[in-house]
């Protein structure tokens, strides 16, 4: 018999934990296109090289979720996000004293990646366990986050950089990530086997299916789908074209002309309803499913990225594609760990989704660093922005068409 909601902790706390974790990723990772003036103006890199940091850090960080979903797995969720924590301040405060690209590349890209790439992915597969009635809303708490700390870290960074210089943006930020982490680490306990929230029925079977006993998929089996590898190329493309947004939005801006404090708004807004839209989609997601919910923002995503070029040049118009685009961007990041839940069950999601989000990381690497070399070798950010449409439509078609997969037997 399934055991109640007695002699637990709250559920509420695993959403706090990943709240925290995921804001201190957002402090990592969303917020990157503000470094762009400052190291060029500093050491002269070049919109590529510079964009290769952070596409760096994006690849590491993707590429790390997949052994952070197993060992949380098999490990728990605790001790797998308290290491990414400090691992990622170290990494972090360390980029506040490079000298040399290589430098950067090693302490923000590989070092503050892996440790960003621990931190994330444990919250999200273990908040959900706690929530079998609201899934996808769950999911939401645990990614929003990565919105929140982008619209933190956008503003704060650019103050800092222009009262007391870009290396203190590192240094002290830092420090307060590898804080949060920690305290994220102890918020995330996993359920006892049979649990289930208080007065709470699992659905009832489909008529004529009471008979038939099944059972969760084992990462192996996920593997082997289809269905899995479609939803990864879904992810890539999609990703690919918000990471190439972010990295490079505020230098868009300034570009065409906007002061550095008015281009970061743009980020900022990017960042408002990257946050909102994470929780808003699980709740409309809960009620129509997640593939109505995925064609309806690509479609959105690839009018908004055809839009982007020619609304550079004024603030506001600048700011509500930019909303848009994070509207987008963000609601996925709900949608693909719950249809993974719901395609392939909750006893292996940690390894299940880590795998699939390796798609986000290599998305990471290219997104960015496409985005800077196509504007190094054309002197303008619209080739990029058509390149983003154009591969989001890719994952507008794959969500549109791929169904679950059949059920085992146990």
């Amino acid at each position: 018999m399934a055991k109640e909601n007695q002699g637990v902790m709250p559920r509420w706390l695993p959403l706090v934990g990943g709240v925290l974790g995921s804001t201190t990723c957002g402090l990592l990772l969303y917020a990157w296109s503000v470094f762009i003036k400052p190291l060029n103006a500093e050491f002269g890199w070049s919109r590529a090289e510079i964009a290769l940091a952070f596409a760096l850090c994006c690849l590491v960080f993707g590429l790390t979720t997949y052994p952070a979903g197993r060992l949380s797995d098999k490990f728990g969720p605790k001790v797998v996000v308290l290491t990414g924590g400090i691992i990622l301040g170290i990494g972090f405060v360390l980029s506040g004293y490079i000298q040399a690209k290589w430098q950067l590349y090693l302490t923000y890209g590989l070092v503050a990646g892996f440790g960003g790439g621990l931190v994330y992915l444990p919250p999200i597969a273990t908040a959900p366990k706690w929530w079998p009635d609201r899934r996808a809303l769950a999911t939401g708490f645990a990614v929003v986050g990565l919105g929140l700390g982008s619209f933190i870290m956008a503003p704060l960074a650019t103050y800092i950089i222009d009262t007391i210089g870009w290396r203190y943006v590192f240094i002290y930020v830092g420090a307060a990530m590898g804080i949060m982490a920690v305290f994220a680490a102890f918020c995330l306990p996993v359920p006892p086997a049979g649990w289930k929230p208080a007065g709470w029925t699992p659905p009832a079977p489909a008529p004529g299916a009471a008979a038939r006993k099944t059972r969760d998929y084992t990462y192996q089996e996920t593997f082997r789908t289809p269905q899995f590898w479609l939803l990864y190329v879904a992810y890539f493309c999609a990703a690919f074209a918000g990471l190439m947004v972010i990295g490079h939005i505020a230098g868009h801006g300034i570009d065409q002309g906007l002061s550095p404090m008015v281009a970061a708004g743009a980020a900022s807004w990017l960042a408002i309803f990257n946050a909102v839209s994470r929780i808003l989609i699980g709740l409309v997601a809960d009620k129509t499913g997640t593939r109505a919910s995925f064609v309806g923002i690509f479609i959105l995503q690839v009018v908004a990225m055809l839009l982007l070029y020619p609304s550079g040049s004024v603030y506001w118009t600048l700011w509500i594609v930019a909303a848009l685009i994070g509207w987008n961007y963000g609601s996925m990041f709900t949608l693909f760990p719950a249809t993974c839940l719901q395609y392939f069950g909750p006893t292996s999601q940690g390894t299940n989704y880590g795998l699939l989000f390796t798609a986000w990381g290599l998305a990471g690497f290219a997104g960015p660093f496409v985005g800077g070399w196509l504007k190094d070798m054309t002197g303008t950010y619209y080739i990029p922005f058509i390149v983003g449409a154009a591969v989001v439509a890719i994952s507008t078609f794959i969500t549109a068409l791929v169904k679950p997969p059949a059920k085992l037997d146990e």
